[in-house]
């Protein structure tokens, strides 16, 4: 989540008057995150999110996200819900962008989880994926890999500012995973972006998921793969077993890897790594003039894709059969 768009009182006024929430009696942006601006509502009704989409994300993909949405809180996963308006809208425009309400969950992100909240988020991210099972849109990745090049040409002529060599490192693994990526891997609609920020907790368990805006049709272990690499390192760059060990024991309580699946892990990671390294690097590379957002850091990704170029197989991971 993030502000680029700043929104006028009198046009937030109207905007709201759509729906059946109550009179606004507060609102502020939020700033974490990267792709949308997003502000906490509070009404004579309750706390909403308003969502403003910017330009990462294209129009005609919201229905997907939205129904998806709704989709998963009606299979028992619990995670925002778009309001209808007056006239059973759930998307309007404001400020010139497409423009959404959406119900508040309880809880908190943790921002250092322990291996019982990654064993809990292994749980919860099964859990969605056996509830997308039987949705019926899908939507193809376009930050998988034949996305990944188009995403370093973007960066290639500056990514030496940001650290010698790594212009040599990226070429060097995009080839690598053209001649590696696994084929014919179970998939279905898979988080895509389930970092800490985007689970929240009450207590050790997970109260819900957020921002589904990267949400696709693709392998759901490589789902998995993202979530080893968002939640399983230390600040001090570190793997930590412990916490992998337990993702993925949470994951196979509700839903059993194949082995084709186990034995692609090492890859997906990799993968995953490179994915957010590039997007890191072409964020980095571009801040928007006067956004009220913070770039993350490409090369926390370069070092933890330096440590799945030595990992042999899952059991590196901590998975035990």
């Amino acid at each position: 989540m993030a502000v680029y768009t700043e929104v006028p009182e009198d046009a937030l006024f109207a905007f709201v008057a759509q729906y059946e929430i109550g009179d606004v009696l507060a609102f502020k942006g939020i700033a974490e995150g990267v792709e949308n601006t997003n502000y906490y509502l509070h009404t004579s009704q309750g706390d909403f999110i308003l969502t403003l989409y910017e330009k990462r994300v294209r129009e005609d993909e919201l229905p997907f996200f939205l129904n998806l949405m709704e989709h998963l809180a009606r299979r028992g996963l619990n995670c925002p819900q778009p309001l209808r308006t007056r006239d059973g809208e759930k998307l309007g425009r404001l400020c010139g962008r497409a423009a959404a309400i959406f119900t508040f969950l309880e809880g908190l992100a943790i921002r250092r989880p322990n291996a019982t909240h990654c064993g809990a988020l292994g749980a919860a991210l099964a859990q969605m994926h056996e509830a997308g099972a039987d949705f019926g849109m899908r939507r193809t990745n376009a930050l998988s890999l034949t996305g990944w090049p188009p995403l370093f040409a973007a960066a290639e002529d500056r990514a030496e500012q940001v650290a010698p060599g790594l212009t040599r490192r990226i070429r060097e693994e995009l080839a690598f995973l053209e001649l590696n990526w696994p084929r014919g891997l179970p998939e279905g609609v898979i988080h895509a972006d389930l970092f800490p920020d985007n689970a929240f907790f009450i207590g050790e368990e997970v109260s819900g998921i957020i921002d589904f805006y990267f949400a696709c049709t693709d392998y759901f272990a490589y789902d998995l793969a993202i979530c080893l690499n968002a939640w399983c390192f230390e600040a001090d760059h570190s793997f930590n077993v412990t916490k992998a060990k337990a993702m993925l024991a949470g994951y196979e309580r509700v839903r059993r890897l194949e082995d084709a699946e186990a034995g692609a892990l090492p890859i997906l990671c990799r993968g995953s790594a490179l994915r957010f390294m590039l997007t890191r690097l072409v964020d980095w590379l571009n801040v928007p003039p006067g956004a009220l957002v913070r770039p993350k850091d490409p090369l926390e990704y370069d070092r933890k894709l330096g440590f799945h170029r030595r990992v042999e197989s899952a059991r590196d991971y901590g998975l035990v059969r």
